[in-house]
């Protein structure tokens, strides 16, 4: 049962789901990685959806396999999803660099 005074009960349910759906699954790591990726494409999920997962995924994602993807999902999804992915994608990464770039402030301000 969820803890119903958390600050954050909608990134804990989300967080509770996805630790669930990875112990049930019988696919690997990558397989569940790239399954999850193709459904973001799939449904034309937004930049924050793509910042999270891939957040998530990094260990079993690299460039070259979200390139591989994007090519072998193109021609079921169409142009405009692959597109739309992309441009996601990219705004999603410049999130996590001004996120990184702010955290990296943080620590340079700080007294540690």
């Amino acid at each position: 049962m969820p803890d119903r005074t958390t600050e954050t009960p909608v990134f804990d349910t989300l967080a509770m789901m996805t630790a669930a759906s990875l112990e049930n699954s019988s696919l690997e790591p990558e397989a569940i990685a790239l399954s999850r990726f193709a459904a973001l494409v799939a449904i034309d999920a937004p930049s924050v959806s793509y910042l999270v997962n891939l957040g998530a995924m990094k260990d079993e994602l690299d460039i070259d396999t979200i390139q591989g993807a994007l090519v072998a999902i193109a021609p079921i999804v169409g142009t405009a999803r692959i597109a739309s992915a992309a441009s996601n994608i990219a705004e999603a990464l410049g999130i996590a660099l001004e996120i990184a770039a702010e955290d990296l402030a943080a620590i340079e301000g700080s007294d540690i």
